[in-house]
């Protein structure tokens, strides 16, 4: 693989690469059982429908997808982010796989995208000549409808299809995304620059005669029962963040390579567990994003087979809404994996439920934060969490620090 020695002006900032990961924006699962996994992450989590995609009415996708009997995709948020989860049908993206440019899912990954937001739409059009200069593999560039942001996708090593992106559209106090009427700001290929501005595209659909409330507009079917710290709500917590994600790779190297020096993660730390070397790397203040286990490690975990996610993080706003997930779970019939501290590093109280894919998905309350001088808590000077969890916790200096949710929670 080639590579470059040169900097990048990134808003007035020499950097590595042309762009700069703020962080993770959305995430998908593949899944086998469609109806399960909505209630799963819709009715059990809390994730509220924003749109639905079918694949089969794209056009051309016709004969692709003759053989599958449902191709709609849904797409879910737990902010003002048009979607920070989606769920497509495996059928589906199984059928694209095999004839995707450079790989990208199929087999063991049902991992649908892994998606990093950066801070503005040349860092995606740079990125993108970046990555064909170092010869990493682009599923397609440009900017898809729903959600409205620009992106381009670059492929790892092990075929997980990354998404960097840029603007994706608000769901305001209305609760509505865009409608479909308003797609034809769709592109399929890499856009020029500059392009017009969000505002702008409102005000052109006005004067095209747009109704622009039109869109999606989720209904939520629980009744709001729970007083969760003093709003009513119709589970006892609240998403307010997404991530980390934990995979399993073939070659760890070449995966650190990937998302170390093309991606832009830096490694917080690496550790070992049963002979097996652990490596976190992060992209912001946060302990880690992004978590790289060998696959060799997941037979002897006793994880699914048939998937490269280890797990997919979501974090709740404090401890007490931790313990009533878990509680609240556990009486809608989730069940729960026992995973070592070893994988979740700087996370004190976690917790992995199963989704019905055997997916895991990683419920925590804190993260620990780094500070300007990057390093981490030395391992002596974290908690230590054993048997049962007490009613409430002592502080640590970063507790609630990186709880940037906005707006309410419900």
């Amino acid at each position: 693989m080639a590579t470059t020695q040169q900097k990048f002006n990134v808003g007035g900032v020499m950097l590595d690469q042309p762009f700069k990961i703020r962080r993770l924006g959305h995430f998908g699962f593949n899944t086998s059982h469609m109806d399960e996994a909505i209630h799963f992450y819709q009715n059990l989590l809390g994730f509220k429908s924003s749109d639905v995609l079918d694949f089969k009415r794209i056009p051309g996708m016709e004969e692709t997808l003759a053989h599958v009997d449902d191709g709609r995709g849904f797409f879910f948020h737990h902010g003002h982010d048009h979607h920070t989860f989606v769920l497509f049908p495996k059928a589906v993206m199984d059928a694209f796989a095999r004839g995707a440019a450079g790989g990208g899912g199929g087999g063991e990954v049902t991992i649908n995208q892994i998606t990093w937001q950066t801070g503005a739409l040349e860092e995606v059009v740079h990125g993108a000549h970046y990555f064909r200069e170092n010869n990493i593999p682009i599923q397609r560039i440009g900017r898809d409808m729903p959600g409205s942001n620009w992106h381009v996708y670059p492929v790892d090593p092990d075929g997980h299809v990354n998404e960097l992106y840029y603007g994706i559209e608000q769901i305001g106090w209305l609760g509505r995304s865009k409608p479909r009427d308003m797609y034809y700001r769709r592109f399929n290929e890499e856009p020029s620059l500059p392009q017009m501005s969000e505002e702008d595209e409102v005000r052109e659909a006005l004067d095209k005669g747009i109704d622009i409330y039109a869109g999606h507009h989720y209904q939520e079917t629980l009744e709001a029962k729970y007083d969760v710290e003093g709003i009513m709500l119709p589970r006892p917590f609240a998403i307010t963040k997404i991530g980390p994600v934990d995979l399993f790779v073939d070659d760890l190297d070449a995966a650190v390579t990937f998302y170390r020096d093309h991606l832009g993660f830096k490694i917080t730390e690496e550790d070992q567990f049963n002979g097996h070397r652990l490596v976190f790397l992060r992209n912001g203040a946060e302990h880690h994003s992004l978590a790289l286990f060998p696959k060799e490690l997941r037979a002897e975990l006793g994880c699914a087979s048939d998937t490269s996610s280890a797990s997919f993080g979501i974090e709740v706003a404090t401890y007490t809404q931790l313990r009533n997930a878990v509680s609240f779970l556990k009486e809608n019939g989730v069940e729960f994996k026992e995973m070592p501290s070893e994988l979740h590093p700087g996370v004190d109280y976690a917790v992995y439920a199963k989704d019905p894919d055997g997916h895991l998905v990683q419920l925590y309350y804190y993260m620990e934060q780094l500070g300007w001088d990057e390093q981490p808590r030395p391992k002596s000077m974290r908690r230590v969490v054993n048997g049962e969890w007490p009613d409430v916790l002592e502080p640590m200096s970063d507790t609630y620090v990186d709880q940037v949710y906005q707006g309410p929670l419900g």
